[in-house]
C-alpha cells in the first residue's frame, strides 16, 4: 500500500524491484533487501521472481491444452474448448499466411507457446499492483514482480533464443557458405560494396533480437508503471482515490488491448524471422 512507504519514490520504486538472489560481496548468497545488495550482486544475480511467474503461467499453459485435449469432444464442445481451439486456428492461420506450406514441425507448436505464454504474462499485469507485493512483505518476502515481461531478462531471453533457432535454419536451408557469404552481397551484388553489405547485413541481424524483446518489454513496462502511478492516489485523500479507481479501471480496459496485441506481435514477429530464414532465394 502506498501509505506504508516513506514516499512515492520508495513506493514506486520497491514495486519495479525484483526478488533477486545472488553473491554478496563477502561471497555468501541470499537474497537482496535493498540497492546495496543489488549492487554487490551485480550482473549474474538470479531474479527469482520472473523465474517463478514464467514457470507457474508455462505451466498453466499446459495443463490448461492438455487437459483440454484430452476431454475434447467432436460433439458440442465445451468454453474452455472452444478457446483452446480458436487459439490453435488463429495461430494456423497465421503461420499458414505468413510461412505458407513449408515442412516445419516446430513453427506450429512454437507459435502456439509463445502466443499464450506471452499472453498469461502480460495478463498478469491486471491484478492490482498491490495485492501480491503485500501478500509477499506478510511472508518476509521483500519484493515481488509478478509481470516477467516487464522483466528485460524474461524478454530478451525468450528473444535470443529464437534468434539462436533463426540461426540454425538459416545455416541449415541455405549452408554455412551461402549464408555467410550473404553478409558481403546483399542487398548490393558488387565486391566492391562487400564491406557496406556486412555493415549493414550484422546490423540488421542483431536489430531483431534486441527489437523483438525490448519491444516487448518496453510495452509491457510502462502499463506497469502507470498503473503504479495510479495506485498512488489511493493514498491522496477520497476524491483522488475515487478518481484513481475510476482511472485503474479505465486503463485496465485499454490495456486489455495491448497485453493481447503484444503477444501477437511477439508471435508473428518469430513467425516472420522463421520465414526468412527458410527463404533460400533471398541472397
Amino acid at each position: 500500500m502506498a501509505g506504508e512507504y516513506a514516499n512515492s519514490s520508495e513506493y514506486i520504486q520497491h514495486h519495479l524491484t525484483n526478488l533477486t538472489y545472488g553473491r554478496f560481496a563477502n561471497g555468501e548468497w541470499g537474497f537482496a533487501h535493498g540497492p546495496e545488495d543489488l549492487a554487490e550482486m551485480g550482473f549474474w544475480a538470479i531474479h527469482v521472481d520472473t523465474m517463478f511467474w514464467s514457470v507457474f503461467l508455462g505451466c498453466v499453459f499446459l495443463f490448461i491444452f492438455t487437459t483440454t485435449a484430452r476431454k475434447a469432444t467432436a460433439g458440442v464442445p465445451g468454453t474452455l474448448q472452444n478457446i483452446c481451439e480458436m487459439a490453435v486456428e488463429f495461430v494456423d492461420d497465421n503461420i499458414t499466411q505468413v510461412f505458407g506450406s513449408r515442412p516445419n514441425a516446430i513453427i506450429g507448436p512454437l507459435s502456439l507457446t509463445i502466443l499464450v505464454w506471452v499472453f498469461l504474462m502480460n495478463l498478469m499485469d491486471l491484478v492490482p499492483v498491490d495485492i501480491i507485493p503485500h501478500a509477499a512483505a506478510l511472508m518476509g518476502i521483500p519484493y515481488m514482480k509478478v509481470v516477467a515481461t516487464t522483466d528485460p531478462n524474461a524478454t530478451m531471453g525468450m528473444s535470443i533464443s529464437i534468434f539462436f533457432l533463426v540461426l540454425y535454419y538459416n545455416i541449415k536451408m541455405k549452408g554455412p557458405v551461402n549464408f555467410g557469404a550473404g553478409f558481403f552481397t546483399h542487398p548490393i551484388p558488387s565486391i566492391w560494396a562487400a564491406p557496406f553489405n556486412f555493415m549493414l547485413e550484422i546490423v540488421d541481424l542483431i536489430a531483431k533480437p534486441l527489437s523483438h524483446g525490448l519491444r516487448l518489454f518496453g510495452n509491457l513496462y510502462a502499463g506497469e508503471m502507470i498503473f503504479i502511478l495510479i495506485a498512488l492516489l489511493y493514498s491522496s485523500g477520497f476524491v483522488l482515490g475515487l478518481l484513481g479507481g475510476i482511472m485503474q479501471w479505465a486503463w485496465a480496459i485499454f490495456h486489455i488491448l495491448i497485453i493481447g496485441l503484444q503477444a501477437f506481435v511477439f508471435m508473428i514477429l518469430t513467425i516472420v524471422y522463421l520465414t526468412q530464414a527458410h527463404e533460400v532465394d533471398e541472397h
